[in-house]
């Protein structure tokens, strides 16, 4: 079986500096892989480089033969001029058909909602529906950039469980970005740490004691982290090569 995604050597340059430089990553059947590191380390640029929204300047991203992909983007806001409810924003999708909304929407748990205006939705409710949008096509990948950065702790250990429930129930892989380290620790599978370069990746029970991830985080970051077990079945791991660091 072919990698969803495989991506070798790209680079990203914007006036002499390198956004990105020689990434390699394959994203596989069943992965569930968190992308973190600094602000401006490149991580949303990498997402739209996989998904085929930007061309990198050098190295070569091949994505499996009409791959679907479900993807929340880092921002969304709703124009109050243009009210258009819940409901009505997942039917934009032209192929989706009633029965298949509604199964999504139970999934999520947004049914109370559904008549919401999306201009006065909280941002734990704006989440939970882009969530549903994105899985409305039944993507093989599901792509995150920052799902749970403008939710409170309730809000987002909230939509962490919701997201490993949907891995678990559902036969897809997860591609995500994100700040929030605690979180990821306990929910993913593999972790990548970038900063325009992959300085380090693994299981997150290993990545943390990588120098290149205590030097980044911090010793204290490090020590909480790896308190961390996991219990998550993988029958594969798979190593993402040319950038890691012993």
């Amino acid at each position: 079986m072919t990698a969803l995604i495989n991506a070798n050597n790209i680079s990203v340059i914007r006036q002499t500096k390198h956004i990105l430089k020689d990434v390699s990553i394959n994203i596989a059947d069943r992965d569930f892989i968190t992308i973190i590191g600094p602000n401006g380390a490149g991580k949303s640029m990498l997402l739209k480089c996989l998904m085929g929204l930007y061309q990198p300047e050098k190295g070569s991203v091949t994505k499996r033969k009409n791959l679907k992909i479900g993807y929340i983007p880092q921002r969304m806001t709703s124009n109050n001029s243009m009210p258009i409810t819940v409901h009505g924003f997942l039917r934009l999708r032209k192929k989706n058909n009633e029965n298949s909304l509604q199964n999504t929407v139970d999934e999520i748990g947004i049914e109370k909602i559904l008549n919401k205006p999306l201009s006065v939705l909280s941002g734990g409710e704006l989440q939970r529906v882009l969530l549903a949008r994105s899985l409305l096509n039944d993507p093989e990948l599901l792509v995150l950039d920052e799902p749970a950065q403008n939710l409170d702790i309730s809000g987002q250990l909230s939509f962490y469980r919701l997201l490993e429930r949907i891995y678990k129930e559902r036969n897809l892989s997860i591609l995500m970005v994100s700040h929030d380290l605690h979180m990821v620790m306990a929910s993913t599978m593999q972790v990548i740490c970038l900063f325009n370069h992959i300085c380090c990746s693994g299981k997150p029970s290993v990545i943390t004691k990588d120098p290149e991830f205590i030097s980044l985080f911090g010793n204290d970051m490090a020590n909480m982290m790896s308190v961390y077990q996991h219990e998550h079945d993988h029958d594969h791991d798979h190593q993402h090569t040319g950038n890691e660091h012993a």
